[in-house]
């Protein structure tokens, strides 16, 4: 076997072990690892890390006062079927069917590096696959309540809605995903606004909410009232172990379970409006 044939193997292994884990993990921790479980050298497994980060597969991030090592969003990444986010000025070769997102980088939520980022864009995605719903194509209208970068609504967009509103309190936020739509010409069909719920007097086709687990109950009864007969409802940023009892809460009376998915502990769920 030669030297070669090991680091690609090695590297294999480090970047397995890294978007597998559903845990920050330090460089120490995969060097224990992949020792432990494979014998490796500890010196090919920094070299195998180094040349990672180099080639922006790898990147070092910085938190609670210490550095992890995650997936890298410096370069084209696919987040879903048909999603792919990149930097703005990064050359990317699409596939058939691809709609990519050009995302700056900037300090709210949502720049696909947190699992349920991620996991939204995919419960939109399947959402707006779905036969069950958009039987109106020309007049749908979305929802994404705290829309941090603004890459849900604008996902939402490229996949099939016609219009979208993205409300959020922070007016950093709110400067982030304005500029991130503009950047995907999408202005005018995605507005940002700094609006409460409680003041939104209209429906919506499909509504998303990366949000965490108190805020998604209190929404239930709510998202009743802005939902059409047949929308799609996509919750993400619960832990899995939050999942059963908002599904449980949620598909009491107003809406049906339609799919739901895990990554790394978080989860999501997308639910149908139903016929009452």
């Amino acid at each position: 076997m030669n030297e070669q044939y090991d680091l690609n193997s090695i590297k294999h292994k480090v970047a397995e072990t890294v978007f597998e884990s559903d845990k920050h993990l330090t460089q120490l921790d995969i060097e224990k690892e992949l020792a432990n479980r494979y014998f490796y050298p500890k010196k090919q497994i920094k070299q195998a890390i180094k040349v990672l980060v180099a080639e922006q597969t790898l990147a070092y991030t910085y938190k609670y006062g210490h550095s992890f090592l995650e997936k890298s969003f410096n370069k084209p990444v696919r987040i879903s079927k048909r999603i792919v986010i990149k930097p703005p000025g990064i050359a990317y070769r699409r596939e058939p069917g691809d709609l990519v997102i050009e995302l700056l980088r900037g300090v709210s939520f949502g720049n696909g590096e947190h699992p349920t980022t991620r996991l939204a864009i995919r419960g939109v995605e399947h959402a707006l696959s779905s036969d069950k719903f958009l039987r109106d194509e020309q007049n749908t209208f979305a929802l994404d309540i705290g829309t941090g970068s603004g890459v849900l609504v604008i996902a939402a967009v490229l996949l099939g809605i016609n219009r979208a509103i993205g409300i959020d309190i922070d007016p950093v936020a709110r400067s982030e995903a304005k500029k991130n739509i503009s950047l995907n010409n999408l202005s005018n069909r995605i507005s940002i606004h700094n609006r409460s719920l409680d003041d939104i007097n209209q429906q919506f086709s499909l509504i998303i909410a990366n949000l965490r687990y108190p805020t998604l109950k209190k929404l239930y009864s709510l998202l009743d009232l802005i939902t059409e007969q047949q929308a799609a409802v996509v919750l993400s940023g619960l832990k899995t172990s939050e999942m059963p009892d908002v599904q449980k809460l949620y598909t009491q009376k107003f809406f049906k379970l339609e799919s739901s998915e895990v990554e790394k502990g978080w989860g999501a769920m997308v639910f149908e409006k139903r016929d009452l």
